[in-house]
């Protein structure tokens, strides 16, 4: 993808995330976003298009920098090692797993941090919910989103 693709794609996850919400829960697209750039281009460039996407979500925020960048850079880096075949065989069962999967690790990342360094967020049980709505909804995206070597 082309920067100006990229820049496309940042700006309509964010647009689609501040006007869909599924029973009061807004979904979390630009994860999918780092978990493309890890599939697509490796450990490294899925990190740092992690940390950029998450610092861009963090700046937006009202609250600290750093907890976006943290689970956004962490989903682009995991979905390079585990998915891209570096360690797994990918499937399309497995991508739906992946992208639920580092849904989860980035909603406790950000939960977790903003937990420790500012104020909880919300209550455990309300937050552990919204990460499994948002992991079920990243979840379908996951079989569409293959690593170059599985055409």
């Amino acid at each position: 993808m082309t920067y100006l693709a990229w820049a496309l794609a940042v700006l309509l996850a964010f647009l689609l995330q501040a006007k869909i919400a599924i029973i009061s829960i807004v979904p979390n697209f630009t994860v999918l976003l780092a978990y493309y750039a890890g599939m697509r281009y490796g450990e490294t460039r899925g990190m740092i298009s992690g940390l950029i996407i998450g610092g861009i979500e963090d700046s937006l925020s009202a609250s600290i920098i750093g907890p976006n960048m943290l689970g956004k850079a962490l989903a682009g880096f995991f979905s390079s090692f585990f998915l891209s075949g570096g360690f797994f065989i990918w499937t399309p069962l497995f991508g739906i797993l992946g992208a639920f999967v580092l849904t989860m690790i980035d909603n406790a990342a950000v939960f977790s941090t903003l937990s420790i360094f500012d104020k909880i967020p919300t209550t455990p049980a309300s937050a552990f919910l919204i990460s499994i709505m948002q992991s079920l909804i990243n979840a379908a995206a996951g079989m569409f989103i293959r690593p170059p070597h599985a055409e």
